[in-house]
Order: structure tokens, then sequence, then C-alpha cells
């Protein structure tokens, strides 16, 4: 149960994450369960484990690093679509 608390959580951070940046990220729901996880474990990395936990995310740490990660692939994106 835990693991799909884990998913549920990581998509509403990547969701959320690209609403406030207003830039779409690749793959839809998946795309944005990655990109929570993902930036919750750089979130981690660079700001510590501080703030409410739920379900093995540190929620501010995470969200702010599902903001950096948005921001870093819609800006490589965006680069790649111009170049093509």
């Amino acid at each position: 149960m835990s693991f799909i608390w884990f998913l549920i959580i990581g998509g509403i951070i990547g969701w959320l994450a690209g609403m406030i940046l207003g830039r779409d990220i690749p793959g839809g729901i998946i795309g944005n369960i990655i990109a929570g996880i993902i930036g919750a474990w750089i979130g981690g990395m660079l700001l510590g484990q501080w703030g409410p936990k739920i379900s093995d995310f540190y929620i501010f740490p995470a969200f702010i690093g599902a903001i950096i990660l948005v921001f870093i692939v819609s800006f490589i994106m965006k680069s790649m679509r111009k170049s093509s």
C-alpha cells in the first residue's frame, strides 16, 4: 500500500510543480510521477530532510526539487525543439 501512496504523492508533487511553472512535463501522468519522485530525490540532496513527511517524501524539499527538475527538463525540451 505504501508503494501506491508513493506513486500518488510523487504524481501530485510533479503535477503541482508543472502547474506553478506553467510548463508541460513530457509524458503526462507518468512524467508527473517521475518528476515528483526524482524531484524529491534532488530536493532531499540539496535541502536535506525537513518539513512534513508523507509516504517517504519530505514535502517542501520534494516540491522545490520537482520545480527545479521541471524547469530544467522544459528548458532542454524547448531548446531541442528550436534546433530541429
